[in-house]
């Protein structure tokens, strides 16, 4: 049997040793992923790195550095896929990236385990585990800093809600008077309202605008003939 005949005692100790290693690997990290019970828990990082380990390790026996070199390249694009299933989208709001990205890294340390480099392996797992771990801290304290729209890159919109007789008048105003502040505008949007009334949505070009300067663009359009309510608002940039 060819089987036979192919099977060399240390190639399959050598094998034996990467996916240990790559499932010892993948367990810290899975271990870690699970105690704070996120989607891609325990058996999912294990299993990615433990099949990441055994494709380069078929690549290695196969065809050398090219093989496996080869198979690696296969290996980054396919756990993409898998960890764009982890990822959810819920309005503005996207959940599972830092799932996502461990379980790229999980591949990439049973990569290493497979090509046979076991102390880079350790090296990334230590790495992979000091940024979900250690930099937590770090994460919740920017969170809770307190933020100003002046040092806070985002997506500025003025709204105006009008008469729609006064429509064209009031869109030119709008634009005229954001232009007159030096905030050019990329797009003006029409929404139909109430019978009658329409809203103005004003995207600019700027995304760090002067909050005093839109406030007091805002106060002169809310005088103009039509106007029913106007105002802006900042979201952030995706």
């Amino acid at each position: 049997m060819a089987a036979l005949h192919s099977f060399t005692f240390s190639d399959f100790v050598d094998s034996l040793i990467s996916l240990f290693g790559a499932f010892v690997l993948g367990t810290l990290i899975g271990a870690e992923r699970q105690y704070r019970q996120r989607s891609g828990g325990l058996r999912t990082n294990v299993l990615v790195a433990v099949g990441a380990a055994a494709f380069v390790d078929i690549g290695m026996h196969l065809n050398g550095n090219t093989g496996a070199t080869q198979i690696i390249a296969y290996v980054v694009s396919g756990v993409g896929f898998l960890g764009a299933g982890v990822i959810m989208k819920e309005g503005r709001n996207v959940w599972g990236l830092n799932t996502a990205a461990t379980l790229w890294c999980s591949a990439a340390v049973g990569a290493c385990a497979g090509a046979d480099l076991a102390v880079e392996a350790i090296a990334l797992t230590a790495f992979v585990l000091a940024g979900n771990t250690l930099l937590r801290p770090l994460v919740n304290a920017i969170n809770r800093a307190p933020i100003s729209a002046e040092t806070t890159e985002a997506q500025y919109e003025v709204q105006l809600t009008a008469d729609s007789d006064h429509l064209e008048d009031l869109r030119a105003a709008l634009e005229a008077q954001l232009k007159a502040g030096s905030y050019p505008v990329r797009d003006i949007e029409i929404e139909d309202r109430d019978a009658g009334t329409v809203e103005l949505v004003a995207t600019l070009l700027s995304t760090d605008p002067n909050p005093a300067e839109l406030d007091a663009i805002v106060a002169r359009l809310r005088n103009m003939p039509g106007v029913e309510h106007v105002g802006w608002t900042a979201r952030t940039s995706d």
